[in-house]
């Protein structure tokens, strides 16, 4: 009786539980979602897209505030999608997975390279995907039309908008500046391919050069031995002349000295010549060298000055980091990375940045320039991460005087500054914006994938105009230290080998 009892007692617990689980997956998947709206005025270009990971939506803005909203799936329990700063990397229509099966992923575009994306897909009403973010099928087609590489993407864990801001700190453009800077562009670029051109010239004179130079040691030493003959038989000339004991013989004999006499003399102007030449042709050589190495370094250094000015005409994008103490900037090359996939982004600019009592967290903040005014920029704020307001982060910021002069000037609409207590990504490179994640937030499924390798190219200083890529790719920034634990029940997912897209 007693086992009848204790087995009925078990099953009433057991159905208990199951009945729990049942109204707790019901709740989850019952929970009203959103839907796809759109503002009811005509939309300009988007500018950011922030994705609610507790509302699951997300929301393109342009200039003037939200344009679209629509559901998503972000990352189950385990594959969470990270929670933090991103950009768009690269755009596929029709991607298929290498990772799922050859799971369809159409309209893809990536944010991470080690695999984080938004596209298309199932939404069944609650955080279902492998790490990305799944969206409507039709919205993903119409975002894909209307959105270009480098657009901010901001994944936040809670609902947040973007404010109107204004502060000091924030970058202001100037009118000549800015007006001059498409003249300025074209002529630093003429003067850095009229540089290119003068070292291309240098260095053929200075090869031509160094093979008239080439011979010349042996050429001289063929001298030298003829020299030395002609010297030789001149001592036997004389020889044969001192012993001769006839008219006759003396005749011969002084005719044959004068002969070898004559010879060795033409050598001996020979060889003179030679050398005089030869000393002419090495000097010849040396300048020419140094000329060659001249004109290198113009070369280089116009197409530096000449690429500065190109991408003054870009966005800039700067992010300042309160664990690192440092500023980095990017700005969009759009030149097609040498190794496929994405656009090369200048990391040209890096520097120690002083933030006032930095041992105190300051958050993370996304502020946008989002339109021109009369007086400047437009800017815009979005906070994910709390510490200190936006307002105060930006007071606590203080950005060298150096990096303000070289990008305040010509700062467009769509630049941004990003304050964060988080470093920077390891995968931020060479063909990223900035990638950015909140480290005390669940990262499942960031840190489950096989992290972006590093890739060393060889620094280059063949410019801008030549293939030459070797100036875009900077040591990549410090570490962002991955957060293996998990903040839900305590978790750990260590990374995982295998490479590959998420669903």
């Amino acid at each position: 009786m007693r086992r009848l009892q204790i087995a009925a007692a078990g099953a009433v617990v057991a159905m208990a539980a199951l009945t729990t689980l049942a109204e707790a997956a019901s709740t989850k998947r019952t929970r009203p979602a959103p839907t796809e709206t759109v503002a009811p005025r005509p939309a300009g270009e988007p500018i950011m897209a922030i994705i609610s990971i507790k509302s699951q939506q997300v929301t393109l803005y342009d200039a003037d505030g939200w344009i679209l909203r629509a559901p998503v799936s972000t990352g189950t329990t385990g594959r969470e999608t990270p929670a933090g700063v991103f950009a768009i990397l690269e755009k596929n229509r029709d991607h298929r997975s290498s990772m799922y099966d050859d799971a369809w992923m159409p309209h893809m575009q990536r944010i991470t390279w080690n695999g984080i994306a938004l596209h298309g897909g199932p939404l069944p009403g609650y955080a279902a995907s492998h790490g990305c973010v799944r969206m409507p099928y039709g919205f993903a087609e119409t975002l894909f039309d209307r959105t270009r590489i480098g657009m901010r993407v901001i994944v936040s864990p809670q609902d947040t908008a973007p404010v109107d801001i204004s502060h000091p700190a924030l970058l202001v453009p100037t009118p000549d500046a800015s007006s001059a800077a498409p003249v300025r562009a074209q002529t630093l670029a003429r003067e850095a391919d009229e540089a290119a051109a003068a070292a291309v010239d240098a260095k053929k004179a200075a090869k031509a050069a160094a093979r008239e130079v080439a011979p010349l040691k042996a050429t001289l030493r063929a001298l030298e031995r003829a020299k030395a003959r002609a010297e030789a038989e001149l001592k036997r000339a004389d020889k044969v002349l001192g012993s001769a004991k006839t008219d006759d013989a003396r005749a011969k004999a002084e005719t044959q000295q004068q002969k070898a006499a004559q010879r060795a003399g033409e050598a001996a102007a020979q060889l003179a010549n030679a050398i005089a030449d030869a000393e002419a042709k090495r000097a010849l050589a040396d300048s020419t060298k140094e000329a060659a190495r001249a004109a290198e370094t113009r070369k280089a250094e116009t197409a530096h000055v000449a690429l500065d000015a190109k991408l003054a005409q870009e966005p800039v994008s700067i992010y300042i980091s309160r664990e690192t103490q440092k500023l980095y900037v990017r700005r969009n090359t759009h030149k097609p990375a040498p190794d496929g996939g994405g656009e090369v982004f200048d990391a040209s600019i890096e520097v120690p940045v002083t933030i006032r009592d930095p041992h105190r967290p300051i958050g993370t903040h996304i502020f946008t320039a989002m339109a021109k005014t009369d007086i400047g920029l437009r800017w815009s704020a979005v906070t994910i991460d709390e510490g200190d307001g936006a307002r105060a982060a930006l007071d606590r910021i203080t950005i060298p005087k150096e990096v303000l002069d070289r990008i305040g000037p010509t700062a467009l609409p769509r630049s941004s500054i990003v304050i964060s207590d988080e470093p920077l990504s390891v995968e931020t490179n060479y063909r990223t914006e900035f990638v950015a994640v909140l480290k005390d937030h669940p990262q499942g499924g960031f840190i489950t994938r096989k992290p972006t390798p590093a890739v060393m190219v060889a620094d280059r200083d063949d410019g801008w105009d030549d293939g030459g890529f070797g100036f875009f790719f900077q040591r990549g920034p410090e570490p962002q230290p991955r957060n293996y634990r998990q903040q839900r029940g305590g978790r750990v997912y260590p990374p995982q080998p295998t490479p590959g897209w998420g669903w």
